[in-house]
């Protein structure tokens, strides 16, 4: 499910009609409760009544079911009192009526509705009155049965006509339809007006419940259910509560985004971000696999399957590339190729999945995807080692180098440790690639120095953003060992500096585009707003590397901003800067939930750990963040080696493994 693209008259730079939206523009989601189970997903604003304005509804595989579900009791509409989300995939909203023989001014009738993103509303009334109340409820619904690209796009078209079906009603247009049933029945059911109603009793302190049913009769795929996901039950416990809070949280969220491959519904994987790229997104998928493997390895295995089945076949310059789209890359460099990105992705996870324990025989089904990931590496690579992106102006960007050489190092690693010809050869080629990059992407000048963001027509882009925080994420390697990276020591003390200064650390998180460059934009996807992954590879790249301090300072800021969305980490937020008293600001049209940003919350509190598994040589290292600076806490139910996993870290940032496989020995 992803959005469609604009229409022709869009696309060409003509007048839009009918109300669409000009092309790239999304609808603000900000404001909306957003509960997702996918392929289910239903949308509405916190008073909890489906109006049929914007992108309200209940959604299934992309397409609306309906968009109004509009509720009144003696002929009031409740008085909203609270909306609030209770788990990734259901919300409560809580309001009063007012009848009118009610005495004084206590609301006598409470009304409660819980809705779920598999496509159900449950609606109960409470009765706190002396005597027994009779209550007319009306339940008017609607739909237009529209794509959820197409509403995004501003062209949902009109209500469709009702039937009266069953106990309900249904709609029906170009081969699509939708039902929604009602427990109890309703006394009356008025097509015309899309209208449900009953006459109830209350005595007193009583209740009544009616459930309604939407759904289509089109068999859709059902949601991964917690029960036979692929992620472990881990919990937190610390001296910050939020530490708690923010694990149960993103793993919640992540469950939420799990989606079956449709021709292999045995592998799952995750969904980039409600409401708009609810597919899959190959470089995502990875990052986010990678983030989660101390929840088990069973999501990397069957991500990479799933996109082991894309890998471009020979011959050809892109034989072994995974395919994927551009995206923009801010304002000073041309759009970037996520399938790039995946590509080289791919052998890192593959590599540190094995380290955390992936059972050998996926490890012998993706070896040789891998391997023809190095190969088109190899060829599409500059002898100097640079990788270029694709597109007319061929740019080398920094980000893209150091996700070369990562592959390139733990690749080699990874061929060695299996058996497999030329370890030795990428080991030569990352050196050289290593040589390169310090001789010609480091800018001198009288602040100390600094990488460019790339290479464009022959000339340095000097802009400092949040990428560089990649060329500190450098790969785990056997005995917990990290892998070697682009910078020397004196850069990366550089970087470190760089990264926790107040250019680029807004006090919620890291800019994507320093404060201080041009072209800045707090709102700015790769051009100053806060991506919620890239400063958990920020957090973790400097924590490993030393630079403590900076590390839990953006660590902080990230946990704040946490409890500004309820916990639920979006995609990007504003790089504002952060003064006292403010609270972070979101962008509107932000995934939330989001495949990368729930798995950065798992990513950000796990490194507090430190933990390096190697499963192969059974062994299983701490390197805990010495400074702990959100107190002691304790994480249980993770995955080492296919096992259960507790650690603890103290006050004094010491480590102790609570619980583990009994083969694992404690390295050092």
């Amino acid at each position: 499910m992803t959005l469609t693209a604009p229409p022709p008259a869009a696309a060409a730079g003509r007048p839009l009609k009918g109300g669409t939206r000009p092309p790239g523009e999304l609808p603000s989601v900000h404001a909306l409760l957003i509960c997702a189970d996918l392929p289910g997903l239903v949308l509405s604003p916190e008073h909890g009544q489906l109006t049929g304005h914007g992108l309200e509804g209940f959604y299934q595989s992309g397409r609306r079911l309906l968009s109004r579900c509009h509720l009144r009791i003696a002929g009031r509409e409740p008085v909203a009192v609270q909306g609030r989300l209770v788990s990734a995939g259901r919300a409560r909203f809580v309001g009063v009526v007012r009848t009118p023989g009610s005495a004084g001014p206590d609301p006598e009738i409470a009304v409660e509705r819980l809705r779920h993103a598999e496509g159900t509303e449950r609606i109960i009334l409470r009765s706190s009155a002396r005597h027994t109340m009779r209550l007319r409820v009306e339940i008017g619904l609607g739909t237009d049965l529209a794509e959820l690209g197409a509403v995004a796009a501003g062209r949902s078209g009109p209500q469709l006509p009702a039937s009266v079906h069953a106990s309900g009603m249904r709609w029906s247009a170009a081969g699509a339809q939708a039902v929604v049933t009602a427990d109890p029945p309703p006394e009356d059911a008025i097509a015309s007006a899309g209208l449900l109603r009953w006459e109830i009793e209350l005595l007193p302190g009583a209740s009544r419940v009616i459930e309604l049913r939407i759904r289509t009769d089109r068999g859709a795929r059902a949601p991964v259910k917690t029960g036979t996901g692929p992620l472990s039950e881990a919990t937190a416990e610390g001296d910050d509560p939020r530490v708690r809070e923010l694990l149960r949280t993103s793993i919640g969220d992540l469950r939420a985004l799990l989606m079956r491959d449709p021709r292999h519904p045995a592998d799952v994987y995750l969904a980039a971000g409600v409401p708009w790229r609810c597919g899959l997104a190959p470089a995502e998928a990875l990052w986010a696999a990678r983030m989660t493997l101390p929840l088990g390895t069973r999501l990397a295995a069957s991500t990479l399957r799933a996109l082991a089945r894309t890998q471009l076949p020979g011959p050809g310059p892109d034989q072994g590339r995974l395919p994927g789209p551009l995206r923009d890359a801010g304002p000073h460099l041309p759009p970037s190729c996520t399938g790039v990105e995946a590509t080289l992705a791919f052998p890192v996870v593959l590599a540190e999945a094995r380290r955390w324990g992936l059972p050998e025989q996926d490890l012998e089904e993706l070896l040789p995807v891998a391997e023809r990931c190095l190969l088109w590496l190899r060829r599409a690579a500059d002898h100097d080692g640079c990788l270029r992106e694709r597109g007319p102006d061929r740019p080398r960007r920094s980000e893209t180098q150091a996700h070369a050489h990562r592959a390139a190092v733990l690749g080699a690693d990874l061929l060695a440790e299996c058996g497999r010809p030329g370890a030795e050869g990428w080991r030569e080629w990352a050196a050289v690639l290593r040589r390169t990059f310090r001789e010609t992407f480091w800018i001198d000048d009288p602040a100390g120095g600094r990488p460019a963001a790339g290479t464009a027509r022959g000339r340095l882009v000097p802009h400092l953003g949040g990428a560089v925080a990649h060329l500190l994420d450098t790969g785990l390697l056997g005995g917990g060992r990290l892998a070697p990276g682009l910078l020397d020591k004196a850069q990366t003390e550089q970087v470190a500096r760089l990264l926790g200064g107040p250019a680029m650390d807004s006090g919620w998180g890291l800019r994507s585009l320093g404060a201080k460059e041009t072209g800045h934009n707090p709102f700015g996807h790769r051009g100053g707003a806060v991506r919620v992954h890239e400063t958990a590879v920020a957090v973790t790249g400097l924590a490993a590397a030393g630079y403590e301090r900076e590390a839990a300072a953006l660590l902080r800021g990230v946990l704040d901003a946490a409890g500004a969305f309820g916990n639920r980490l979006p995609e990007m937020y504003s790089g504002e800067q952060r003064t006292t008293d403010s609270l972070p600001v979101p962008h509107p049209a932000a995934c939330r939930p989001a495949a990368v940003a729930a798995a950065a919350g798992v990513h950000l509190l796990t490194a507090l750990a430190g933990v390096r598994p190697d499963a192969p040589a059974g062994t299983v290292a701490l390197f805990p963040v010495r400074s702990a600076p959100l107190g002691a806490v304790q994480f249980s139910g993770l995955r080492v080696a296919g096992e259960p996993f507790a650690v603890r870290i103290n006050r004094l940032g010491l480590g102790m493994i609570e619980e583990a496989a009994g083969a694992l020995q404690l390295g050092v």
